[in-house]
């Protein structure tokens, strides 16, 4: 069997198609694998790190800006997608894929269309709540689309390609109880909130934090663990923040790192996460069946974390704040009436939950093979 994955620069894109090609090397231990990215970085890193062999096709991506540079930008992007649909036929000529599968970004498009072209099975997934242009253009030409929310295929052209699958989660997340998460990590008493907003961090966000970790030090309602983002520098930015705002120092129930190295346990263990609402993020809190308060990114192609948010919104899973609209002490003060309002976030993590999939991979997987029979 050949197996011949591509996927976006994104995390959110690549994390997912590790899962499930790691799941078909466990079946298949005789299987070829390959992944075609478009040579950004975290393709570079995480890819060959999870034991794939990656190829790099010639395309970028579509900016929707009028500026100058984006007006320059998309047409050298034209010029690439011959190359890139060149690119991917040599590729998929050289290899001989049994099927091709995709979980977004703009690496997608020519290699999925390509395959399809020759009358290769092909998927992809898309995370998104919407789905994105690259799953867009494709739903029509894909033998199957699958999605991670149900009203996603509300936007697909041939809805009956459509399967509902969810988004895969990494292991970690899904080994124990929160009772044994807090034992694990030695956490007692009082209940833990848990915040960051991506691992490059987020200014304005940590600018609010700071407001809202001195409010939870004069209170101590909370466990509060904080991720900054942007590794020490980051870390020492909110120090520096701290510094001018919070007179009471920096008490034992507040915890302040640069990145959560062990994510999986600590989301496990919490009673309340304050983040942004990219795919995967969600993907994570529903699984755990967790309660939040989402905060999308303002900055996100076609707004789509503010969709992503809603949705778990619109189900009762969580809370959504605009960041124009945000402080720390908003956010502080939401925290805090979610978690003296027990019945609520109990009602909260119940919807969270009812939206959740488990075993998200095992159904892409099942997906892809039922295409080879």
């Amino acid at each position: 069997m050949r197996f011949l994955f591509a996927c976006g620069g994104s995390a959110g894109h690549i994390n997912p198609a590790l899962a499930v090609a790691g799941r078909l090397r466990e079946l298949f231990p005789e299987a070829d694998f390959l992944f075609a990215g478009a040579g950004r970085v975290l393709e570079r890193q995480l890819i060959p790190a999870a034991g794939f062999e990656l190829k790099n096709i010639t395309v970028t991506g579509l900016r929707r800006g009028v500026s100058p540079a984006d007006i320059r930008h998309n047409v050298e992007m034209v010029k690439n997608l011959s190359v890139a649909r060149k690119e991917s036929r040599e590729l998929i000529e050289t290899f001989r894929p049994d099927v091709v599968f995709g979980t977004g970004g703009y690496v997608c498009w020519p290699v999925l269309h390509q395959a399809s072209k020759m009358g290769i099975h092909t998927a992809i997934h898309e995370s998104n709540a919407v789905p994105g242009l690259t799953t867009k253009m494709l739903s029509s030409q894909v033998d199957k689309v699958m999605v991670a929310f149900a009203s996603a295929g509300e936007h697909c052209k041939k809805p009956d390609r459509v399967v509902f699958t969810g988004t895969p989660v990494r292991e970690d997340f899904l080994r124990m109880s929160r009772e044994e998460a807090k034992r694990k990590l030695g956490l007692t008493g009082k209940p833990l909130v848990v915040s960051f907003w991506g691992s490059l961090g987020a200014d304005n966000m940590n600018s609010m934090m700071a407001e809202f970790i001195s409010l939870n030090a004069r209170s101590g309602a909370m466990l509060h663990l904080h991720a900054t983002g942007n590794g020490e520098t980051g870390l020492d930015r909110m120090r520096e923040r701290l510094g001018k705002v919070n007179v009471y120092g920096l008490p034992q129930w507040e915890d302040l790192r640069a990145y959560i190295d062990n994510m999986g346990p600590v989301m496990t263990a919490a009673d309340l996460v304050l983040c942004r609402a990219g795919a995967s993020t969600l993907a994570e809190l529903t699984a755990l069946g967790r309660a939040s308060i989402l905060v999308p990114s303002p900055n996100v192609t076609n707004d789509q974390q503010t969709k992503n948010a809603r949705e778990l919104e619109k189900a009762g899973g969580a809370v959504v704040l605009t960041e124009d609209s945000c402080t720390g002490e908003k956010l502080y003060n939401t925290a805090a009436a979610l978690l003296r309002d027990r019945d609520r976030l109990a009602s909260m993590e119940k919807a969270s939950r009812a939206m959740g999939v488990t075993d998200a991979c095992d159904r892409i997987v099942n997906e892809i093979l039922d295409l080879m029979k």
